[in-house]
């Protein structure tokens, strides 16, 4: 596809989706694997023809599907899996932070009543898998390799704990596109910032856990509904902070 071949108006947004899917099945394909660092900007722009402003769309929206992660200075890299083709939450879909939003609340109707089912649920193996992905949830990426694939794998387990296999498959196929960080990362420049942030998500991360390890139903849904609830806003004041800076 060239650039004559659409309109002014439309090239940027097509180029980028374009781009977008061609990532995206190159992971599905196993070209990309989770973990592989990406090419350079420079080096996609030469290697698919597009301008710089098509290449960081396309990132932002990879970003944005929980795909990948963007560490400054170091380079972005693979997270996870593209959904099959066809399915209404593939990474095109999710290329906003209303779109995250939306996601967050489906994640409130799913996730709460998982946690109040691993409290009554887990075995002793499976509140062992879960103490272990909280351990290295709250050590980051130097013990978990990415501070958002240990995000997942935490609520991962409680899905697991909870016991219901349709769950656990909902969960798997949605990957990492549940956790919002990718779109918190750029939200914080400042590392006092950011400490806290990440500070506030670990306290909320523990409560759920010690919720779910006292075998107490009532505790462990509101300190999953707090947690996806204060996730929620913190998007939200994310989209004022973006859309002020960008008047």
């Amino acid at each position: 596809m060239t650039d004559q071949a659409l309109s002014p108006l439309n090239k940027p947004r097509r180029l980028a989706e374009t781009l977008v899917d061609r990532f995206a099945q190159r992971m599905r394909d196993g070209i990309l694997k989770c973990g592989e660092k990406l090419p350079t900007e420079v080096h996609i722009m030469e290697a698919e023809g597009v301008s710089r402003s098509v290449v960081r769309e396309a990132l932002s929206r990879l970003q944005a599907a929980g795909l990948v992660e963007t560490r400054h200075g170091v380079g972005t890299f693979v997270l996870d899996m593209p959904a099959p083709e066809g399915f209404t939450l593939g990474p095109a879909t999710i290329a906003t932070l209303s779109d995250v939003l939306n996601l967050l609340e489906f994640r409130l109707s799913l996730e709460v009543q998982a946690a109040g089912m691993a409290a009554e649920r887990a075995t002793p193996e499976a509140l062992a898998e879960l103490a272990q992905a909280l351990d290295a949830l709250l050590q980051g990426p130097e013990k978990s390799g990415t501070t958002i694939n240990a995000d997942f794998q935490f609520h991962l387990k409680i899905a697991k704990a909870a016991g219901n296999y349709y769950l656990i498959d909902i969960m798997k196929h949605l990957g990492t596109k549940l956790i919002p960080r990718t779109r918190m990362n750029s939200a914080y420049s400042g590392q006092s910032d950011r400490s806290a942030y990440l500070q506030g998500i670990n306290a909320e991360h523990q409560q759920i856990f010690d919720a779910i390890a006292s075998r107490n139903v009532d505790a462990a849904r509101a300190a999953m509904y707090l947690h996806l609830s204060n996730s929620r806003m913190r998007l939200c004041e994310t989209q004022q902070r973006q859309a002020f800076y960008n008047e």
